[in-house]
């Protein structure tokens, strides 16, 4: 986090893109219809008019803009019940309270994924459609742009525009709620063509923008800042998409070009509009998240560092941001910090307590990192306990950190390490008739763990944080890899003390300890010796029983070691070796990873 607190002096990318006054976050708006927008003042105003917040008698489009930027505010500064309450009772009658008040149900429905919030919020979204839908302009034959083109600008009005991105918008909430209730195929199709459609309309609305003048009303960079949001998400996205994939795509217009997406939210991001608080969240997720699990871009992220302390500065208190601040520690390796500031999260809101279990899965992590078993323990068992989003991971990692525990740590059979082991498989999700392919992965593994022996009890471990990308989280902190690196050499003495004993396993076993081996090098700077740990798993490729996928993730490793040196040849030869391999533990994670590497060399070589 040291490095973000150092981009002070860069504040000038956003000083309008907030129109909250210093200390005025704290205290959150009040506003009442006396303050609409007007065409001839220089920024938004907010006053503290009121206590409370009355409900609107009137709604135009500047009213409506200001309520939902205020409903928005409301919701950074943790007063979600506040945020929902103003923009609910205007939800059917303005495109804008319809989008805020869907996005803040689905929010809240993913956070739960209790079947009530999660019908609440696909209602909310059907809803919002209809609302905006009124509002639309829908010539028949044609699309908006060329209308445009042949009647000019003045056959469609602003507040049309306006409907058209809100309703792409509201189309995108709708698929992710839906397919979490319904994971039928045909849903799976419905989702997607709401998906296509949302794209066509972005794309659609950046060509009539481009046939208007610069002389627009106030309200024009609400329009600008969400189209260039969601062709921002839109391309960001289809850039992570493998090209086997993104093939029927392409042939009806899809395509992602990964500097284009971030150059778009960062655009949006920096702008004052009503959806540039969606673009940082964007880019703090993909920082944060994506590109710590598929990413090899060797770019500067001062930009969004910059835009992280600005928001962080207007909203103090957001625990959203607050959570992200904690996550930058982590990837700093500073897990001690990251550790405080996540406890600080927790304290911070009690209303939506889902968000607490963002922190302790986050706080598992921190101390799995560090070795401190027992309160990863704790963490990974509030999680089983309380949250609903993946029981069967949660029941997992207590099984790998009790393995790690005494025997007698927990008292009640059922809570005994083979017991829980054995129960994963009962947990698992389906979603088009087939589990999660992580679940998948950790059932089969619990089947094996809960009912053999012989095996190095911190193995299970070290394999799930690899599957999380957690020695690329570690990377920073060297001492850390190198105390990994030495459980893993025990691992591998005690192994090869009982080879004799363990014919079935032991080969796979091996070949793990020595993947994660030449990781753990490869992030010390021994280029060499981890390169022969690589070659050494992909060696005994005949000899595997069970984990194929350990050849393929060595090809991977081989590959960017090779990326690393600059070797960029090796590097591509290597990466292309992993299409060679089929039907194999977490197969479509590695496709995404070797795409992202494959296209990040092909432009530095050329």
């Amino acid at each position: 986090m040291s490095q973000f607190l150092s981009n002070e002096n860069d504040d000038s990318m956003l000083n309008m893109s907030l129109s909250l006054s210093e200390g005025e976050s704290d205290r959150m708006p009040r506003v009442t219809r006396s303050l609409s927008l007007r065409e001839s003042e220089p920024e938004d105003k907010f006053e503290d008019a009121h206590e409370s917040i009355p409900v609107a008698t009137t709604m135009n489009l500047f009213s409506s803009l200001e309520e939902c930027t205020t409903g928005l505010y409301l919701f950074l500064n943790n007063r979600f019940s506040d945020a929902i309450n103003l923009i609910q009772p205007w939800s059917k009658n303005s495109p804008y309270h319809a989008l805020i008040y869907s996005m803040l149900m689905v929010v809240k429905a993913i956070l739960t994924f209790e079947p009530q919030d999660i019908q609440i919020g696909i209602n909310a979204a059907k809803d919002a459609l209809k609302t905006c839908n009124n509002f639309r302009k829908r010539p028949r034959m044609t699309t908006l742009s060329r209308l445009v083109s042949r009647q000019g600008i003045n056959s469609i009005k602003e507040e049309e525009l306006h409907a058209e991105v809100c309703y792409a918008e509201c189309l995108i909430l709708k698929s992710a709620i839906t397919f979490i209730q319904d994971d039928s195929l045909l849903s799976f199709f419905k989702s997607g063509m709401n998906f296509g459609s949302s794209f066509q309309i972005y794309k659609d609305c950046q060509r009539v923008l481009a046939l208007m003048s610069d002389n627009q009303s106030k309200a024009h960079r609400h329009l600008d800042g969400g189209v260039k949001f969601g062709l921002g998400v839109f391309n960001l996205m289809f850039s992570l998409v493998p090209p086997a994939s993104l093939k029927p795509l392409n042939m009806v217009g899809y395509s992602g070009d990964r500097e284009v997406g971030l150059a778009l939210l960062h655009e949006s991001a920096s702008e004052p509009h009503i959806n540039n608080i969606l673009s940082v969240f964007t880019l703090l997720f993909y920082y944060n998240y994506v590109r710590v699990v598929v990413g090899v871009e060797k770019v500067s992220t001062t930009a969004t560092e910059s835009l992280f302390l600005i928001y962080l500065e207007r909203f103090p208190n957001c625990v959203v941001l607050k959570f992200f601040c904690a996550r930058f520690s982590m990837l700093s390796g500073n897990f001690e910090t990251a550790q405080l500031r996540l406890q600080e999260c927790i304290l911070t809101q009690n209303e939506w307590k889902q968000v607490h279990h963002l922190c302790y899965w986050e706080l598992m992590w921190c101390h799995i990192f560090l070795q401190n078993w027992k309160q990863a323990y704790k963490y990974a068992n509030l999680l089983s306990q309380h949250s609903r989003w993946s029981k069967a991971i949660y029941m997992y990692s207590k099984a790998i950190i009790l393995a790690l525990l005494p025997p007698d740590y927990v008292e009640s059979e059922t809570e005994k390490m083979r017991s829980v082991f054995l129960h994963v498989d009962s947990l698992r999700i389906k979603i088009l008739g087939s589990s999660l392919p992580i679940e998948k992965f950790i059932a089969e593994k619990s089947q094996r763990y809960g009912s053999t022996t012989g095996w190095f009890t911190a193995q299970p471990l070290l394999e799930f944080i690899y599957a999380w990308s957690g020695f690329r989280v570690m990377s920073k902190k060297i001492e850390l890899i190198s105390s990994w690196l030495a459980i893993i050499d025990r691992g591998k003495d005690l192994l090869s003390e009982n080879q004799k004993t363990s014919k079935e396993y032991g080969t796979d076993d091996m070949s793990l300890l020595n993947l994660l081996k030449g990781l753990c090098l490869k992030h010390l700077g021994k280029h060499l010796k981890a390169e022969h740990y690589f070659i050494r798993v992909i060696k005994k490729e005949k000899m595997l029983k069970y984990d194929r996928y350990l050849v393929p993730y060595s090809y991977y490793e081989l590959g960017m070691l090779h990326y690393l040196k600059g070797d960029y040849t090796s590097a591509m030869k290597n990466l292309d070796h992993i299409k060679n391999y089929k039907d194999y533990s977490m197969e479509a994670r590695l496709q995404f990873r070797a795409h992202v590497a494959l296209e990040q060399i092909s432009k530095l070589e050329k």
